[in-house]
């Protein structure tokens, strides 16, 4: 009896052991899980303080609408188609009217006095332009200035003692960090969304001279303008746009560097003139094929295809076939990078740039130029084409000579359309449309709204160094 008494205790202890393990690896688990590796961030106290310097604009604007006139069915070249083209037309076209257009956005207030931080695509071409603050509080504002291939603009409201915001170093953010946007979506009001940065320094087709910030922070129409905050409650963005195929956000949030638009903010508040550096080189891609061709371990680089003839490029030495790998010391992977490391350049810096030349590396010292003003987006001169869903702007004559052209349009943004469709993407040079020399903006806009629909046009345009034809059919 007493040895099963005693076998009888140990099992008990054996047992009650095995609990006291359970239960330790069941506490530590709940320890660990107690305790994470990254905590999930609280962004009350950031909305609280600095919420209330957010702003939501609407503006109005007038746009002038062509409308259309019954399309002739027959091609052209049909024997028949002079006698139904009388019942298709009218003495003088088809009547135009004009639309109003509102639009919604977000803003932030950066002094006490009443300056306030946009996107310029919010107030662009408004006649009315109207701030609301947090506290039901509204102003009428006065738009100081914009930049159209920075899309920041300026605006000031007539008022003191306002909440402002903190400005931060967007060239301190890293992926993985996390973000906080605040505006107004669809007209919600002080609407708070939040992610992570995705990607620093990422260009856009569209947008080439800006270094975006990629982030999955919710965005979406009337977001645009409003301010991307820091886990310091620093303003690091202003929140530009998505990448959607709905219209709606995808995921995909592109946001303007807060160093790259206070540049532009003080030019603006001074009333200077907004300059960009220029290096007057074509650039394209390095594809796999081209990099065994032109003997690269890698493809990577922007490819140096054309030169403007006299531009800082060509002076300091670099020729066509060079490819690009190093700007001021910093690398260049790929053909989008390049642009925004040269906007951004003070003109007249000398800098380094460290290129492959027949599979050798060199180093050439260029002093940046000034982008010439033929490139610049000059909103008094610029006209929006709406049958091509882009916009076009003047020539110089210093930039018809320097391309060796005589007259011609350049073309300043791009959306879905017939143009996009038929390739034609922003800096390339218009000169002729329908056989006719396209001239100025203004000309070009009444030659567009006089063509037939869907009917192939030809379209003379000038891309770096060489002018082709391509074919667009407007609708």
């Amino acid at each position: 009896m007493g040895h099963r008494k005693d076998r009888s205790i140990r099992r008990r202890l054996k047992a009650f052991a095995f609990g006291l393990g359970l239960y330790g690896a069941v506490a530590m688990q709940g320890a660990m899980a107690a305790d994470p590796m990254v905590a999930l961030p609280n962004f009350t106290s950031i909305v609280k303080a600095y919420g209330p310097a957010v702003v939501n604009i609407s503006s109005t604007s007038t746009r002038l609408v062509h409308n259309q006139l019954p399309v002739n069915p027959l091609p052209p070249n049909n024997p028949f188609y002079p006698f139904f083209q009388h019942f298709f037309s009218a003495p003088n076209g088809a009547p135009s009217h004009k639309e109003k257009i509102e639009s919604l956005g977000s803003g932030f207030i950066i002094s006490r006095n009443g300056y306030i931080v946009t996107a310029a695509h919010v107030v662009r071409g408004a006649t009315h332009i109207v701030v609301g603050l947090s506290n039901h509080h509204v102003y009428k504002a006065r738009l100081v200035g914009l930049s159209v291939r920075y899309d920041t603009a300026l605006l000031k409201i007539e008022a003191h003692d306002l909440p402002i915001v903190p400005l931060g170093d967007s060239d301190k953010l890293e992926a993985g960090q996390w973000l906080l946007a605040v505006g107004a979506p669809f007209g919600f009001y002080n609407t708070v969304t939040q992610g992570v940065v995705s990607a620093i320094n990422r260009p856009l087709s569209d947008d080439e001279y800006i270094p975006f910030i990629q982030s999955d922070v919710p965005i979406n129409p009337g977001n645009s303008g409003g301010p991307l905050f820091n886990m310091r409650g620093q303003v690091v963005g202003i929140n530009d746009q998505i990448y959607t195929s709905n219209g709606g956000y995808m995921g995909l949030s592109f946001s303007i560097p807060i160093n790259t638009a206070m540049r532009v903010v003080q030019a603006l508040e001074k009333h200077q003139q907004i300059k960009f550096g220029w290096l007057g080189v074509d650039v394209q891609g390095v594809s796999s094929e081209m990099a065994r061709a032109m003997r690269l371990k890698e493809p990577v680089g922007a490819l140096i295809a054309g030169l403007v003839r006299k531009g800082p490029a060509a002076h300091a030495g670099l020729k066509r076939g060079d490819v690009i790998i190093t700007y001021d010391n910093k690398p260049v992977y790929s053909v989008g990078q390049l642009p925004p490391l040269v906007g951004n350049t003070e003109p007249g810096a000398v800098v380094p740039i460290g290129i492959m030349r027949d599979g050798r590396p060199m180093t050439l010292r260029v002093e940046v130029g000034t982008l010439p003003n033929s490139l610049h987006q000059n909103t008094s001169t610029t006209e929006s084409i709406p049958r091509l869903d882009m916009e076009v702007g003047p020539l110089t004559p210093e930039a018809l000579s320097d391309m060796d052209i005589h007259h011609g349009v350049v073309v300043l943004t791009v959306s879905r359309g017939p143009a996009e469709a038929a390739g034609i993407m922003p800096g390339m040079i218009i000169q002729e449309m329908a056989s006719q020399a396209v001239t100025s903006p203004a000309q070009f806009a009444h030659l567009v709204a006089s063509l037939p629909v869907r009917t192939p046009v030809p379209v003379l345009i000038r891309h770096g160094d060489q002018s082709i034809y391509i074919v667009i059919t407007l609708q």
